[in-house]
Order: structure tokens, then sequence, then C-alpha cells
């Protein structure tokens, strides 16, 4: 069965999207939330990235961890600190209510950081 989207994009569309391998350099929680702050490695750059998935993740977790990084989405202030991209998970809020925790994207071989999802 093809199960078609509401919101269909056009290639263009996709090509303006960035992502990135990264590794996961510093991991904290912030106090009194579900948030990790993240510092990324996405090819000689490090990104601070604020993600909800503290009640899934620790920090000792995350650190040295490969993920998919959004590198172009708009910076946001979430609790006081500036996120500067997105890691990317499957298991959205929805699925979380059929019992489906977020699972983080990793690649499945050694890539290095910064190496371009295409």
């Amino acid at each position: 069965m093809i199960v078609q989207s509401d919101m269909e994009i056009t290639i263009d569309d996709f090509a303006k999207i960035e992502m990135k391998v990264g590794i996961v350099k510093k991991a904290e929680r912030i106090e009194g939330t579900k948030l990790l702050r993240l510092i990324i490695d996405v090819g000689g750059e490090d990104r601070q990235i604020i993600s909800g998935i503290a009640e899934y993740y620790t920090p000792e977790q995350m650190i040295n961890k490969k993920v998919i990084v959004l590198t172009n989405l708009k910076p946001k202030m979430i609790r006081g600190y500036e996120s500067q991209g997105m890691i990317l998970a499957a298991g959205c809020k929805e699925d979380e209510e059929k019992g489906i925790k977020p699972s983080l994207l990793t690649p499945d071989s050694e890539v290095p950081s910064g190496t371009r999802i295409c």
C-alpha cells in the first residue's frame, strides 16, 4: 500500500534542506525541563542544539554519539539558549501515544562528522 502525505514538496524544496552527520561532544540536562543542551561537531564547526529528548536519553548516553543534524534551520531561543539546528529522530508526539519512544537517526557505518546527507 502506498501512503501519500497531505503535504508534498518538490525536489527543489528538498534541495533547500541541509543535513550533516554530527558527533555529540558535550551534553547536559537543562534543569527542570525535558531538554538536553548538546554541543555537536558538524565537521569542524560546533553547534549548540537544544533537544527535547532528556526523558529518553541521558547526557552520558549522548557523548560521542553520531547523529543526523538539520544544519540550516533558523536559530531559535529555547529556555534562554540558542538552538542552532535540530537532531533527527524517528518517533513523533503522535507516535509516543502509541508507545513508540523517539529513536535517534544515526549512520550505519563509519562516516566523519560534517558528511552531508543526500
